[in-house]
């Protein structure tokens, strides 16, 4: 059996980076090994959801860019690939690529984050903030709670207004009783 003391150091290696990446949760990588290592122990960073630190950890992002891609993503913009992020940061997208192994790109529907609104409470102005609110709905819904009372829940509403199933799956998110 021979011994091959370049597989043992190589694996020597990855076992220290292993236990650093695991040990510390802001293990900033170096390199595309450590990035390789990262990946197989699973490490993911959501770039939708990425905070400055988060962005830190990677190779080549600098606090400036980092803190770009952070209020972006807070003003809304959705990144949906690795294109995305160099569009962003104005820079080619070869020069991300080798990141890709730990980048995790997940949509969220920014417009669950909107408060609810109490819509026995709530005025046509604030109704028509709701996505899906279109101002003659608003005028509905408030002659109909003027008229009939209160709201009583989801179900009451859809069958006094006469809603569908599918646009009361919009609405759901957005209202409270």
């Amino acid at each position: 059996m021979t011994h091959d003391p370049t597989k043992t150091v190589s694996l020597l290696l990855k076992m220290s980076m292993r236990s650093r990446i695991q040990e510390d949760p802001y293990y900033r990588f170096k390199s595309a090994f450590d990035i390789a290592v990262a990946a197989d122990l699973g490490v993911q960073i959501d770039v939708n959801q990425a905070s400055v630190d988060d962005w830190l950890r990677l190779p080549g992002i600098s606090i400036h860019q980092a803190r770009q891609l952070v209020n972006l993503s807070k003003a809304g913009v959705a990144f949906y690939s690795i294109s995305d992020l160099a569009a962003a940061l104005n820079i080619h997208s070869s020069r991300l690529q080798w990141l890709a192994p730990v980048l995790s790109f997940q949509y969220y529907d920014r417009s669950l984050d909107l408060p609810a609104i109490k819509i026995n409470q709530a005025t046509a102005a604030e109704l028509v903030q709701i996505p899906q609110i279109a101002p003659e709905l608003a005028n509905r819904i408030i002659d109909c709670r003027d008229r009939d009372g209160k709201f009583t829940d989801l179900v009451n509403f859809q069958q006094r207004l006469e809603l569908s199933g599918e646009l009361i799956g919009e609405l759901m998110h957005y209202l409270q009783f």
